[in-house]
């Protein structure tokens, strides 16, 4: 017997031929909601604290699983607006503590092209187009970073953390190939918190850390530590991480003198260039990165200087075959006669399974603005970290902790001391005037700036500096 007729109307679809009929109304909702949030923020984070934000999302939410439901406008109005007013939004230019940049409004008009077709990159027959032009781009992007090669490749991840996770993977498996000791990872102190986190989650012993006082490594600390390995060359094997562009202060590792290291004493390198990467797309700028294509890995990310939305991390590798030990059977994905018949094989390409294109955005910012423009919009902030430290080293009443490497820069006030400078902080952050990161250095604690917006002005920064007089208090 049929079922009766449902009383409620099936909601629409994004997809198909009528999906754009449906969405045209629903993005002019959004759009005007998202608007509408942000002039009632009236800043780069929503005014009160943690407190105020949640009672304000409990009050307007209500019921997150209400018996009846709204209706799709009047949800999406309501709930966009909540969350645009309480959002901290970096594409304001006193938004500026973390390594989270604004995206270009052509990266996120393309995700939302994506996110309607909604292919799944874990089979071709999911996902015909984006299968080819995610294999395009990521070789693009892959020969970038390791010019001269005849075959680079890259993953798609969803940002720094995966992509070390799976550089830590790979030297794991290469390991295992050439004998039963377990890998040895060593990592400076200023290397990225997942390195750790990773060796963890992979049954590896923990990392050799190295101090780094200085905010690099010392490469006659690490040549001491290679040679102290039991069994090398050809026992312990070993897997040097170096960085390039440290979360704390963006500074980029001896990375030629590091690969002559690990050369000499035949360890892989890995180096996380998650930050300092897209150093490669300027002319004038990639010279910091001078070695970066003598690592097995490379991390890279481009939901940071790459103005993509989250997430948009890739991992390079200088060939292919590198790629090999992450290859995964299932016949329902990628049955043998289905590969030798030509079907594109996908599930090396990730840990995941299910997998959103996030290439896409990607692909049609590169197509947009092309190396040059990307540079462009990189050199921006480098430059305008630059002036950053020039108005503190004028100020009278501030510090800078050192020249910018990449766009971070580190300042506090003059004499203060880590409560002060941790209070100041937070007092931006209560009165929703400022969003800066806090860094520890040998010298103490230090106020953050990490200037992503391509679009800050000079003005913005002398503003940003009078705020933080007028909220320091001892």
């Amino acid at each position: 017997m049929p079922a009766p007729p449902s009383p409620h109307p099936t909601p629409a679809l994004a997809g198909g031929a009528q999906g754009t009929r449906a969405l045209r109304p629903l993005i002019d909702i959004a759009l005007n909601a998202l608007a509408r949030g942000a002039t009632a923020r009236g800043g780069p984070l929503p005014a009160g604290g943690p407190e105020t934000v949640a009672a304000r999302i409990r009050a307007t939410a209500g019921p997150a699983l209400p018996e009846r439901g709204t209706g799709p406008e009047e949800s999406l109005h309501t709930l966009v607006q909540a969350l645009a007013e309480g959002a901290a939004d970096p594409a304001d230019p006193h938004c500026a503590a973390h390594l989270h940049g604004p995206p270009l409004a052509l990266a996120t008009a393309a995700d939302l092209a994506a996110g309607t077709l909604n292919p799944s990159l874990d089979s071709w027959d999911q996902s015909p187009s984006a299968t080819a032009l995610e294999a395009l781009t990521t070789r693009a992007l892959a020969a970038l970073a390791y010019p001269g090669r005849p075959a680079p490749d890259a993953l798609v991840t969803t940002g720094g953390t995966e992509s070390n996770q799976l550089a830590l993977l790979l030297a794991r498996e290469a390991a295992r190939t050439h004998g039963t000791a377990p890998l040895q990872i060593i990592c400076g102190a200023n290397a990225h918190h997942s390195i750790h986190r990773s060796a963890w989650l992979l049954g590896l012993p923990e990392p050799r850390t190295l101090p780094t006082p200085s905010g690099t490594i010392n490469p006659a600390d690490l040549h001491t530590a290679l040679t102290a390995l039991p069994g090398l060359p050809g026992g312990t094997p070993a897997l040097v991480v170096a960085t390039a562009g440290t979360t704390d202060t963006g500074r980029i590792d001896p990375l030629p003198a590091i690969a002559d290291h690990c050369e000499a004493h035949r360890a892989r390198l890995h180096i996380d260039a998650a930050y300092g990467g897209p150093l490669l797309f300027s002319d004038t700028l990639k010279t910091a990165l001078t070695g970066l294509d003598r690592a097995h890995t490379i991390t890279l990310d481009l939901h940071k200087l790459g103005w993509q939305p989250i997430a948009a991390g890739l991992l390079a590798v200088p060939d292919t075959t590198a790629l090999r030990p992450l290859a995964h059977q299932a016949d329902y994905l990628n049955a043998p006669d289905d590969t030798e018949a030509g079907l594109p094989d996908l599930l090396h390409r990730s840990l995941r399974t299910t997998r959103r294109p996030d290439i896409f955005k990607i692909a049609v910012t590169l197509r947009a603005l092309g190396r040059q423009g990307i540079a462009d919009l990189v050199e921006r902030v480098c430059a305008a970290a630059h002036h950053l430290a020039d108005l503190i080293d004028d100020h009278p009443a501030l510090e800078l902790h050192s020249r910018p490497t990449i766009s971070t820069v580190l300042f506090r006030p003059i004499g203060a001391d880590h409560h002060t400078t941790a209070h100041t902080r937070r007092r931006l952050l209560h009165t929703g005037h400022a969003v800066l990161g806090r860094a520890h250095t040998p010298q103490g604690l230090w106020l953050k700036a990490t200037l992503l917006n391509p679009h800050t002005r000079p003005d913005d920064l002398r503003h940003l500096l009078k705020l933080v007089e007028g909220h320091t208090t001892r």
